[in-house]
């Protein structure tokens, strides 16, 4: 990197992070720290919101996405604006009315406290496991940037992210996401582009739209009704929906945000606004992958996007292959670029399947090179699609803009990781230590269980970190791994605000039984993981229904 990019680079998480402190130095007490305040206004929920789902991940892997598979991916949240009304309507108000610190509080109160402690449980676990992931997407940025070992880049990013995080609690959190979410979107605008500029002279922006429709880059909407396939209207609509009431009425990370709102209006507002713009930030994140996909049409791609790991394989005995592989691969580059100017002058149907089939050619020497490189080095991360977005901005980006690309990843790593941990630190606190373990605590010693709680969650997040390179595609796992959880949490609170004579005990069975199935239809079935929050919420459902009816009532005193 250029003197010019550290210079940005550092100069915008300085920045950011300064204003953070400076808007909640002086002291807190426990309910600043852990809730924020009552103070927000709409806007910063809606910024916050945006940014605590808008983890770096979002900006390394939907890229590749959309480099990889086109803009199908933007089903999955055709959900989040349904489930921003409804949660406006019908759960933000029961928050406000009991006057809740944390999600799963409300469910003693409906309920009683194994059910809300099975619940923050299982929180605490999936979204520990999440808060790794959002760690070990920025580590491959500096590791591959700086040389760093990626283990050593994963604890140097939780370290900070930890300090950070402890530091200012909630409110600062909720501070520093406003401008970290205008840094994200203005990085990804402006890179959007400058991806547009780099095209050939003579390829206009209608042309660039034409070439991703010739490979399929385009379809957005795919009305199959299949239930294995992934991404389609039918699971985003359906399951997007779920996973959006669940993620945002039910997750204590996104909960928090608009609990901190200085009226259930503001919180409304802010929720909305979320719902506004989701669908069309996402769309512009995987636009920008279709258009590096374009632009990989007349500049030359690597044949594999992880750098290191090929740089191994041409220091090893077997590098002759990887030669072979690239000439091939290269060859295939010349005969697409040759083709593309005849379409783009013909726009024949020949021509399309001619390009598709050189396409289709080029995918297989890719799987290829990604054998050769797990044959050469097994530990090897070769799913290298979160790499494609990286490559594209450390090799064509001018000075500046690089170090401006790097700041929004950082920034989506800093606002998601530090909204995780907080929530994590805030759950802990209040629906164990505070409730369960010492009742009669302090503020200072709420506050000061908040910080150990909120580091011990940063550790076990670095460690999941180490194993976050065996995944597939990162935004594919996290969003997996919030599908086999959520689905059971919303319906346990969709029972507790519908089945008004729904009891803990049937309810808190209901709970684990259903998350047992999720578990085993993840395992034992290729349904699409939009489909396991459905699965979930409807069993809570169902076995609620069946357990209320044939479990003993207790008896009248």
């Amino acid at each position: 990197m250029s003197t010019l990019d550290w210079a940005v680079l550092i100069g915008t998480i300085g920045a950011i992070v300064a204003y953070g402190v400076w808007k909640t130095r002086g002291a807190q007490n426990a309910g600043a720290y852990l809730r924020g305040g009552s103070d927000a206004k709409w806007w910063t929920i809606g910024l916050s919101i945006m940014a605590t789902q808008a983890s770096a991940i979002t900006f390394l892997s939907t890229p590749g996405q959309g480099f990889e598979d086109g803009l199908g991916f933007v089903q999955f949240y055709f959900g989040v604006p349904i489930a921003m009304v409804v949660l406006s309507a019908t759960i933000v108000p029961i928050y406000y009315r009991t006057r809740v610190l944390t999600a799963y509080e409300y469910l003693e109160q409906r309920f009683d406290l194994k059910t809300r402690q099975l619940t923050a449980l299982i929180f605490l676990l999936q979204r520990g496991l999440g808060a790794g992931l959002s760690i070990y997407a920025p580590a491959i940025i500096l590791s591959t940037v700086l040389g760093w070992s990626l283990m050593w880049t994963n604890l140097v990013i939780g370290v900070v992210v930890i300090a950070y995080t402890v530091s200012g609690g909630t409110r600062a959190v909720n501070q520093t996401q406003q401008l970290q979410m205008a840094v994200m979107l203005g990085g990804m605008a402006l890179a959007f582009g400058f991806i547009v500029s780099s095209l050939p002279e003579a390829v206009s922006v209608r042309d660039a739209f034409g070439i991703a429709g010739v490979f399929g880059k385009l379809k957005a909407i795919d009305f199959t009704p299949r239930l294995e396939t992934r991404y389609t209207f039918w699971s985003g609509i359906t399951g997007g929906t779920f996973v959006a009431l669940a993620y945002f009425g039910t997750d204590q990370s996104q909960v928090q945000r608009y609990l901190s709102g200085e009226s259930l209006e503001q919180s409304r507002w802010g929720l909305l606004f979320n719902g506004l713009l989701k669908v069309p930030m996402q769309l512009l994140i995987l636009l920008v992958g279709v258009f590096v996909f374009v632009a990989f049409q007349f500049q030359a791609p690597p044949v594999f996007f992880n750098a290191p790991e090929l740089e191994t394989v041409r220091a090893s005995p077997r590098a002759s292959e990887l030669t072979v592989l690239e000439q091939k691969h290269q060859t295939l580059f010349t005969q697409k670029r040759a083709l593309l100017d005849t379409w783009l002058q013909k726009h024949d149907d020949a021509t399309v399947t001619q390009l598709r089939a050189l396409e289709a050619e080029a995918r297989t020497v890719r799987a290829d090179a990604r054998k050769l490189v797990k044959d050469v080095s097994p530990r090897a991360n070769v799913k290298d699609a979160d790499y494609v977005f990286l490559t594209f901005v450390m090799t064509r980006f001018p000075p500046g803009l690089v170090g401006l690309l790097l700041a929004v990843i950082l920034c989506a790593a800093m606002s998601a990781t530090a909204s995780a941990l907080n929530a994590l630190g805030t759950t802990t606190v209040v629906d164990f230590y505070r409730r369960t373990w010492k009742p009669k605590a302090t503020d200072v010693e709420s506050v000061r269980a908040g910080k150990v709680f909120t580091v011990m969650w940063g550790v076990v997040a670095m460690a999941f970190a180490a194993f976050a390179s065996q995944v597939d595609n990162l935004i594919q796992a996290v969003n997996i791994l919030g599908s086999i959880f959520y689905g059971p949490m919303l319906g346990v609170f969709l029972v507790g605000f519908f089945f008004k004579a729904a009891r803990g005990t049937p309810v808190f069975l209901a709970v684990v039984l259903a998350q047992a199935v999720v578990i085993v239809t993840w395992l034992a079935s290729d349904i699409g993981f939009l489909w396991y929050n459905v699965i979930g919420c409807a069993g809570v459902a169902l076995f609620t229904a069946v357990l209320d009816r044939v479990m003993p009532k207790p008896v009248s005193a």
